[in-house]
């Protein structure tokens, strides 16, 4: 095949020189085997290619099972779509083999570059990573914040590399401690490649084993064995990230050099601190929000100059004033830490993203908006980026920026459930139900897979309940609000959804009854009370109307 051809048919253009698949000049993202895969049709269009052959060139050193080619033709009929006479571009020979039967030109070569958009040429290509959780191996289940925080950071140095797209945790966390195959994965994720290993932990020692596998075949591209002290952590990481670099032949830009070898602290224990408290960060509860606000203090009590700490702490505070406890000292935290974290470092994604949700919580909003944006600037695969920017656009009344950004956060987070909810809210503000039905129905098979896997997430019973509500699946809803009712009654954020539900279910006396325990349990984010649409048939009810007064009243007095 000529690999510098640019083959052009319909509204597609396959650049083989650089790898990638355009519509309109638009980048169609495929796994490394389906771009090969097509690149043979498409160079032999109009021939019968049987699966032997296809099997032989696409695979060329190893023997794989038909599925993987069968696979690899699902997902270019996926990725193409049909043609615009209703037919397809692949023709299937029934037990022999395919036939590309789309008109195929050749309109370059690598010495004349195809016309593209400005944009899509100086977009680099990108190339998907997964990384799944590295197995624990250290036989201590209090390892286990150690093992997340490592892989999590990993993820972190590899996202500095703007070749590499990186699937964020939400997305692996379901295969964590699972033995799925890495083909699996990069089906189920429509990820290039997989990076999987293992970390063992005794005193000051460290193990860390790494393998990087290419999806299509499962086959190793890199692998490698640490034995260091644990004072070498960051050492380790930095060369996982810079030997999966060579291994992909990507071209390090000096300015990704100096991100990828930038060291967080010098002091091993202040991070130690620091991955404690992001592993009870993430958990969302009033008690594990206070625990992980106490170690990431601890961090910066011992290195006083932590970034990260400092914008953990700023989120933790963030978190636990929007949803437990309306006080003006958590708001002042979030704010002067989140501040602190930017100073320290203003090339970082995740101090931006901090700094945006402390600020769209403090109503300054053109402030809030300008550091989601930098935030997204730095890495477009941000997802607390998305999502609180557009918490912070529905708390504005700008419903189809939120809608937008919530889908932004639900494609680079897949397995999201919570920005899929918020869609839909925002399409029942806008009073477009088909689009709102369409939004919980996605949201409610997300939420449902992430219940198998963790039943007693409080957060996923009541989101549950919502959009079954929004879905007008009235009974199973109710069953579902009196679960999360049950689980925890005295929490705020519960309190708050169950109130949303009984208003929707016209149940006035029992929606402002949560309303009122939730605010006396500490709840009060007037702004998106204001603006929810679910309040919609109890918003000039008298006692509505008078907790409305009183967080009004309560605010003046924090002024």
């Amino acid at each position: 095949m000529n690999r510098s051809a640019v083959y052009q048919f319909g509204p597609f253009q396959l650049d083989t020189t650089e790898h990638r698949l355009l519509r309109d000049g638009a980048e169609v993202p495929l796994q490394l085997k389906a771009f090969e895969t097509l690149c043979i049709l498409v160079e032999r269009a109009g021939r019968l290619l049987t699966k032997d052959d296809l099997l032989r060139q696409v695979w060329p050193d190893a023997t794989v099972e038909e599925n993987n080619l069968n696979k690899n033709i699902s997902m270019l009929r996926k990725a193409l779509g049909e043609r615009s006479t209703g037919d397809p571009y692949i023709e299937t020979i029934p037990r022999v083999g395919y036939r590309f039967v789309a008109p195929v030109t050749i309109v370059g070569t690598l010495a004349v570059a195809p016309a593209v958009p400005e944009a899509v040429q100086e977009r680099p290509r990108q190339k998907s990573i997964a990384v799944l959780y590295f197995e624990n191996l250290s036989g201590d289940k209090e390892d286990e914040y150690f093992r997340d925080g490592m892989t999590e950071d990993v993820i972190t140095e590899l996202e500095k590399i703007r070749e590499l797209r990186l699937f964020p945790r939400s997305s692996v966390l379901a295969f964590r401690d699972k033995p799925v195959p890495v083909t699996q994965v990069g089906q189920q994720l429509t990820a290039a490649y997989v990076l999987e290993g293992s970390i063992r932990r005794a005193g000051s020692r460290l193990r860390i084993t790494a393998r990087l596998a290419e999806t299509g075949s499962g086959h190793s591209v890199w692998a490698e064995r640490y034995d260091r002290g644990m004072e070498d952590v960051f050492a380790i990481q930095d060369e996982i990230a810079q030997s999966i670099a060579v291994a992909l032949r990507v071209v390090l830009t000096e300015k990704e050099k100096r991100e990828i070898e930038k060291v967080p602290t010098s002091n091993i224990q202040a991070y130690d601190y620091y991955l404690r408290g992001r592993r009870f960060l993430y958990q969302l509860r009033r008690q594990t929000l206070e625990f992980a606000r106490q170690m990431f203090a601890r961090a910066i009590e011992i290195d006083p100059d932590y970034a990260r700490a400092y914008a953990g702490a700023a989120d933790c505070s963030s978190f636990i004033y929007m949803w437990y406890e309306c006080k003006e000292d958590n708001l002042r935290d979030a704010v002067s830490n989140s501040r602190r974290a930017v100073e320290l470092d203003p090339q970082s994604p995740v101090t931006r993203a901090s700094l945006g949700l402390a600020e769209y919580l403090s109503r300054n909003y053109e402030e809030a908006r300008e550091q989601f944006e930098l935030a997204l600037g730095l890495c477009t695969e941000l997802y607390e980026a998305y999502y609180f920017y557009g918490r912070s656009c529905f708390a504005q009344g700008q419903f189809e920026k939120a809608a937008e950004l919530f889908a932004k956060a639900s494609e680079v987070s897949p397995d999201d459930f919570q920005a899929l909810s918020l869609r839909g809210l925002c399409f029942r503000a806008l009073d477009r139900p088909e689009d709102a039905r369409t939004a919980f129905q996605e949201c409610l098979k997300k939420v449902e897979r992430h219940l198998e896997l963790n039943p007693d997430d409080v957060r996923a019973v009541y989101m549950k309940s919502g959009t079954l509500l929004g879905l007008g699946e009235t009974d199973a809803a109710v069953d579902w609000t009196e679960r999360a009712l049950a689980m925890d009654p005295e929490e705020p954020s519960v309190l708050y959804n169950v109130a949303c539900n009984y208003a929707l279910l016209d149940e006035p006396a029992k929606a402002i009854d949560c309303l009122e325990k939730a605010f006396r349990q500490g709840f009060g984010h007037k702004e998106w009370i204001e603006r929810d649409p679910d309040f919609a048939s109890v918003r000039n009810h008298s006692r509505f109307k008078a907790l409305m007064q009183s967080l009004e009243a309560e605010r003046f007095s924090f002024s």
